[in-house]
């Protein structure tokens, strides 16, 4: 299963997330660039717990190079696919979670998750000489908040069956609730022999959840709002989840896109999702500049059979957000 998108729009612009993306993959072409070294650039800012927990190894290391190591780890990846599996993930949950606590909030939560993942997996292999890299922790404890803040949200999923693409909305609940699970099963059955931090995911998904209790009742000092000022969308999603209607004397399909007033006056393009039973299609739909609020676009074709065997039409109506 592949997760493409959640149903929840942000109200500003995930500058944090963004910011944590470049990062990471900057981090990568750096680690990319040591060449025959990278294995020793990897042992020296990944999270080895023998490091902390055997002295003989930990003489070697400074106090400082112990504490870097605590938070470089997680900007490290082991190749392209791990990188982009991790910033997948956190692109889809991470801008719904910092828009909820604010940029300032957001950052010093990811690097606290990120923290309590590396010392939740060193706790469970104090002894261990292989490295642990990846944002996957921190990113882990991003989906505990969402967890708790959008359980009834739909995650849009990509499920190939036979090199046929199908579309699924999943519940955020039990999307994330499987996913949670299938780490406890993982580091049950596998451990450290696996060479994923099962318990790097568990205890960050764990923590991410408590810390976002915290942070809500902690008061809040205003800092983030001129960032916030800063982020504030201006468009609507370009990958649009459609809940369409059907009415009993029509085979139309009913549905609603919605776009910015910006988006309204000068037109947008969207990639929106179609139901269609199991399968979802997707598909581009241009707005055309000048549409009012309740303006109908209409799909032709896309409908529902009817008994004569042709088919109805999908009604687009616009919904101009403020």
């Amino acid at each position: 299963m592949i997760p493409l998108r959640d149903t929840v729009p942000a109200r500003t612009r995930p500058l944090v997330t963004h910011g944590i993306i470049v990062l990471n993959v900057l981090v990568f072409l750096v680690q990319l660039a040591q060449g025959p070294h990278q294995e020793r650039f990897i042992y020296y800012y990944g999270l080895v717990p023998a490091r902390y927990f055997v002295p003989q190894i930990g003489d070697y290391f400074t106090a400082g190079q112990q504490v870097l190591a605590l938070f470089s780890f997680m900007f490290l990846h082991g190749g392209f696919w791990h990188l982009l599996g991790n910033m997948w993930s956190l692109a889809i949950f991470g801008d719904n979670v910092e828009d909820h606590l604010g940029p300032l909030r957001y950052a010093v939560f990811y690097l606290l998750c990120g923290l309590t993942s590396g010392l939740a997996h060193m706790l469970m292999h104090r002894t261990s000489g292989i490295p642990t890299i990846g944002a996957s922790g921190a990113i882990a404890g991003v989906m505990g908040a969402y967890f708790i803040l959008f359980p009834r949200s739909r995650i849009l999923t990509l499920i190939p069956i036979l090199f046929i693409p199908y579309f699924i909305e999943i519940p955020a609940y039990f999307f994330l609730g499987m996913w949670f699970v299938l780490q406890f099963l993982s580091a049950a059955g596998s451990g450290e022999a696996s060479g994923v931090a099962w318990w790097a995911h568990i205890g960050g998904f764990v923590f991410g959840m408590l810390l976002l209790k915290v942070f809500d009742v902690l008061p809040g000092t205003g800092m983030s709002d001129p960032l916030r000022r800063i982020a504030a969308r201006t468009s609507t999603d370009r990958l649009q989840i459609l809940h369409s209607a059907d009415r009993y004397d029509s085979p139309d399909l009913y549905a609603t896109v919605a776009v910015s007033a910006r988006e309204a006056r000068g037109g947008a393009r969207k990639l929106i999702s179609v139901p269609g039973g199991f399968r979802k299609r997707l598909l581009r739909v241009l707005v055309p500049p000048g549409v009012g609020d309740g303006t109908l676009l209409r799909l032709r074709g896309l409908g529902n059979l009817s008994p004569d065997g042709s088919r109805g039409d999908l009604l687009l109506k616009v919904v101009i957000e403020s």
